[in-house]
């Protein structure tokens, strides 16, 4: 069939990378617009505009979809459906009826579980057991149109969202390819969401990442699990008379309790409202993740220590 692919993320690669194998022609590649990162502030392109070069794909980078002359760009290609994965631009209806068939999306959750921008971490967080994915027809609602294919996922008790992530990129671009292959047999069917079973997965914002003591040991697990790799939920402590942000990556549920954010002993457990984490993964500021053990080894943050 004859493609445009819209992505950005990490998460969108290998979707593009497997729909590029099973031998589709993919007549163009939408991505944002490299963006200033790093310390020196350079123009940095996006994953997808990375590798679509390295497939020597034609990439496409514009700032919005609104003007006439780019729907009209994205119509002249001619294609037979739109991928869309974590593009990160709204659609336009013009847009989304570009094509012959229409835009099909790859969307982290078994929807209409976590609708929205943030799947992935908000599974993890509210302790979900399970996930998936879905490809959807898009439709101009928030994660609303009709589901064509679908597969659960588990989630293990210490997955992180960076883990879950990766698996969940590798499932969708799998079911991407059946989905067009079946769509190329005019053999896919897409049924409408169910209307109960709603929930929505808004952005994470820097002002709920700070961890919460008060809350329950497996809360503070999920919730530090979920934000791991990023954004990080952290916490305060003082060290060499200065108060630090840390970053907790990884932790364990212990049965042991104590006054809610104070350390318990000399293997950085923090008592929580009820039952404590022990942290195992952590990083300072400007640093690498380190394990726990090479972080105490640095610093004096001994039993009785109150964090915040």
């Amino acid at each position: 069939m004859r493609l445009i692919f819209m992505g950005t993320p990490d998460f969108a690669v290998p979707a593009l990378r497997a729909i590029s194998e099973a031998g589709h022609e993919i007549a163009a590649v939408y991505t944002q617009p490299p963006r200033e990162a790093g310390r020196g502030l350079a123009l940095r392109k996006s994953p997808v505009q990375v590798a679509a070069e390295v497939l020597g794909l034609p990439v496409v980078t514009p700032a919005s979809l609104k003007s006439a002359e780019e729907q009209a760009r994205f119509r002249a290609l001619g294609a037979d459906a739109a991928i869309v994965v974590a593009y990160g631009l709204i659609l336009p209806k013009t847009i989304l009826e570009g094509t012959t068939h229409g835009a099909f999306n790859i969307h982290a959750s078994l929807l209409p579980r976590w609708r929205g921008a943030a799947p992935i971490q908000r599974a993890i967080m509210a302790g979900d057991l399970e996930t998936g994915v879905s490809i959807m027809r898009l439709n101009r609602g928030l994660d609303t149109g009709p589901v064509c294919l679908a597969e659960r996922m588990p989630i293990g008790p210490d997955m992180t969202a960076g883990e879950l992530h990766d698996e969940l990129a590798r499932l969708g671009a799998r079911l991407m390819v059946e989905t067009l292959e079946q769509l190329e047999r005019d053999a896919l069917t897409c049924a409408p969401q169910p209307g109960d079973g709603i929930s929505h997965a808004d952005k994470i914002v820097p002002a709920e990442t700070r961890i919460d003591w008060q809350r329950p040991a497996p809360e503070v697990h999920n919730f530090i699990r979920g934000l791991s790799p990023h954004p990080g939920a952290w916490f305060e402590v003082t060290l060499n008379g200065k108060p630090e942000r840390i970053r907790a990556l990884r932790s364990q549920i212990v049965e042991i309790s104590g006054t809610p954010g104070t350390v318990l002993d000399d293997h950085l457990t923090i008592a929580c409202g009820e039952g404590a984490v022990r942290l195992t993964q952590v990083q300072r500021a400007g640093r690498r993740p380190m394990p726990a053990g090479d972080f105490l080894r640095g610093v004096t943050l001994g039993t009785g220590t109150t964090v915040g």
